[in-house]
């Protein structure tokens, strides 16, 4: 697939113990984009954060948090990520899906 040009980046915060039928969310979302045939995702684990229950989730030794906060991030071709995320809302029950910072793809390749 050749990616070049405008692209948007779509952003999802969850949480690391959120889960989709017994699975972590995180993997099926990730799991869901390469279905999908979107061009790449990376999943961040934060050491720290809260959402909308302020509750804060940290990774500090003191409070050894099974919640940690999650950040996928997926860059592909506005009308994909629009497609996508049509799939994957009704998995997300609490978090926040943030869409569209604009990007300019310069290189998409991957290795023969």
């Amino acid at each position: 697939m050749k990616l070049e040009g405008r692209g948007k980046l779509l952003k999802i915060f969850i949480g690391e113990s959120d889960r989709w039928h017994g699975e972590a969310l995180y993997h099926v979302i990730l799991k869901k984009a390469k279905e999908f045939g979107l061009a790449g995702a990376t999943i961040v684990r934060g050491i720290e954060g809260f959402g909308a229950n302020s509750r804060v989730h940290s990774a500090l030794a003191e409070v050894l948090s099974h919640d940690l906060p999650i950040v996928i991030e997926i860059i592909d071709k506005e009308e994909r990520i629009n497609e996508f995320i049509k799939v994957i809302e009704p998995m997300i029950t609490e978090g926040l899906i943030v869409i569209m910072h604009d990007v300019e793809i310069i290189k998409y390749t991957k290795s023969k």
